[in-house]
């Protein structure tokens, strides 16, 4: 959709003042701290620890004094030791993958199922999407929050679903092309396998159906946007959430201003914090991302780290703070020789090369004392792969000029970086 016809649509929440926001947000906070604490074991021990009460909160400043939530929190009470209604009250679960540890078990009430929908539906809204446009659902559905999240937010805003989940990449573009969908939602990593597969079938992608791509799950880079929007003819936005908070639709970008995401403060408070000390960082520093829920009936949030880095920033499209692209998280960074690196880094410089496509893994060994880091990356065309191409050397340069390491390169041929259905893996740590 050109962004000259785009005409914002907004509801009552999006059309608040700051001043009425602050209102609104002091009065659910009230009452999302009290119910977290009169009816979770967790949040009545944590703040009893701490000295603090839901009577000290009188203003949003007074937050800061509560204690954090981190996923180890939620794992310790798994699996159903979290909610704060219920068991029988709850009306589904989900969690997430548990990759790295025990899952985290989050549960929703019927009400908190609606205002999931709600916020969903907001984000596509923000997007550019509108009642009756077909929405091809490609986030996996289960008890990862993607695709069931997705799913139900279209359904509110009156949109046509194709549940198609993620994998059988074949698939989704024979879909896509018989069904013509407006949306597509789904991982930008995966978007790019759905992007190989149009050119290995002959077919132009910027000849498809779709208007409008909603990409999230994942960090990615205004370089990715590009070239996914060349390549599809679309306007690709960022959808911002997780598990532990919601699921998508915690923050969304408006697609007619692309500037970071609108965070839905009616329902989600954030903060950023220092990554090491937890101090409250000011708008506009960068730190560790915190949430607070504002409406959860059966998993009320406090104070919960993410774990992922990012700024926030005033509103432009709507009186809602934004925040800046997620540039990493604090656990996703590697320190390489002293010095700072995130994936979302790499693939930035791997796009300025046009010999390189946007496939990579980070390779980080420690074959004598120091460690090292290989890029492994695809070349376009089989014909540009060679252990010391030009198209390496050249990634290697701006590697080292832009971010100060050195860095091993190899390039690849197209195809040989494994795909995810999902969250795409992007280190490969073999130091462990």
């Amino acid at each position: 959709m050109p962004q000259s016809e785009y005409v914002p649509l907004l509801d009552d929440g999006e059309k608040l003042s700051r001043d009425e926001l602050t209102a609104l947000q002091t009065q659910r906070l009230k009452w999302s701290l009290r119910h977290a604490y009169q009816n979770s074991a967790h949040y009545r021990r944590a703040f009893d620890a701490a000295g603090i009460s839901p009577d000290d909160f009188k203003s949003l400043a007074d937050l800061s004094k509560f204690p954090f939530t981190t996923k180890d929190d939620l794992r310790r009470a798994y699996p159903f030791g979290f909610f704060a209604v219920p068991r029988e009250q709850v009306v589904r679960v989900h969690a997430s993958s548990g990759t790295t540890g025990k899952a985290t078990v989050v549960g929703y009430t019927k009400r908190d199922l609606e205002t999931w929908s709600s916020v969903v539906a907001r984000s596509i809204r923000a997007a550019g999407g509108r009642p009756g446009m077909k929405v091809h659902v490609a986030y996996g559905y289960g008890l990862f929050t993607g695709g069931l999240g997705a799913h139900y937010g279209a359904e509110a805003l009156g949109c046509t679903v194709i549940p198609m989940s993620g994998g059988q990449t074949e698939k989704q573009v024979q879909l896509i092309r018989d069904f013509q969908p407006d949306i597509i939602m789904v991982t930008p990593s995966y978007m790019l396998a759905i992007l190989d597969e149009f050119r290995r079938e002959g077919h132009d992608p910027r000849q498809c159906s779709l208007k409008i791509g909603i990409f999230g799950a994942e960090p990615w880079t205004d370089a990715m946007r590009a070239e996914i929007e060349e390549a599809f003819a679309i306007d690709a936005v960022d959808i911002y959430g997780l598990s532990e908070v919601m699921g998508p639709g915690v923050a969304n970008e408006c697609v007619e201003s692309k500037d970071g995401l609108t965070i839905w403060e009616d329902h989600f408070f954030p903060e950023i914090v220092d990554p090491e000390t937890g101090a409250p960082l000011p708008d506009g520093e960068l730190g560790e991302l915190c949430f607070t829920s504002l409406t959860k009936e059966a998993t009320p949030i406090i104070r919960y780290r993410t774990r992922d880095l990012t700024r926030l920033l005033p509103g432009t499209a709507r009186t809602m703070r934004r925040m800046e692209r997620i540039t990493g998280r604090a656990d996703d960074m590697l320190i390489i020789r002293g010095v700072n690196v995130f994936p979302s880094q790499i693939e930035e410089h791997i796009l300025a090369v046009p010999e390189l496509a946007p496939h990579y893994i980070l390779e980080v060994s420690r074959p004598d004392r120091l460690d090292q880091l290989k890029v492994i990356v695809e070349a376009r065309d089989s014909a540009a792969c060679d252990v010391d191409s030009p198209a390496g050397r050249a990634l290697a340069h701006r590697i080292k000029q832009f971010i100060g390491v050195s860095v091993r390169v190899e390039t690849v041929a197209p195809g040989m970086v494994p795909r995810s259905m999902g969250k795409a893996e992007r280190i490969r740590d073999l130091r462990k």
